[in-house]
């Protein structure tokens, strides 16, 4: 009879402490922000806003040439989907730009200008996430929604920006409510 009581003892300890509390706070459906991923300043140690180069180059080409051959659907700044050969064409961008003679008469010329952005030019990635709060041990959870690859880039004045190419959702669902 012991045992029993033994056994049914464990049995309801082991239910009890399986019965964790669920209880997560919402603390943002949504944020966004960036994430270096090659670190800004080489001071630092190696570790801090920097993922080890071949981690890195793994990561980006996972992201990169999953849209370019089209197994990742990509999207624009506005959420409208993307082929995969519009991806391909956003790694060589060109552009228009009026340049002044540097000798006399001075005279102003349009020249085509193309700016290849090559995978190791990705220092950046862009997260939307939500993010949810575990009160009793501080525990933070987060959902990422979408990824977007960030490099530099270079607008109609020649002005450096940096700017997310393309994004990726990782949840259907999330991309159907954004459209409604």
């Amino acid at each position: 009879m012991k045992k029993y009581i033994y056994i049914s003892f464990l049995i309801f300890v082991a239910v009890l402490s399986s019965c964790k509390s669920d209880d997560q706070t919402l603390v943002t459906g949504k944020i966004q922000y960036d994430v270096n991923i090659v670190s800004p300043d080489p001071s630092y140690d190696w570790w801090i806003q920097n993922i080890v180069g071949p981690d890195r180059e793994k990561l980006v080409d996972i992201i990169v040439e999953g849209a370019k051959s089209g197994k990742w659907q990509a999207y624009d700044y506005f959420n409208e989907p993307i082929s995969a050969a519009e991806v391909r064409g956003i790694f060589a961008d060109t552009m228009m730009v009026t340049l002044v003679n540097e000798e006399p008469p001075y005279d102003y010329y349009d020249s085509t200008v193309i700016y290849n952005i090559l995978n190791k030019d990705i220092m950046k990635i862009r997260f939307l996430e939500e993010w949810k709060l575990d009160k009793e041990t501080l525990q933070f959870s987060k959902k990422i929604y979408g990824i977007g690859p960030v490099a530099k880039r270079y607008d109609f004045n020649g002005i450096e920006r940096w700017q997310p190419l393309f994004w990726i959702y990782t949840d259907k669902d999330f991309i159907d409510k954004l459209e409604n």
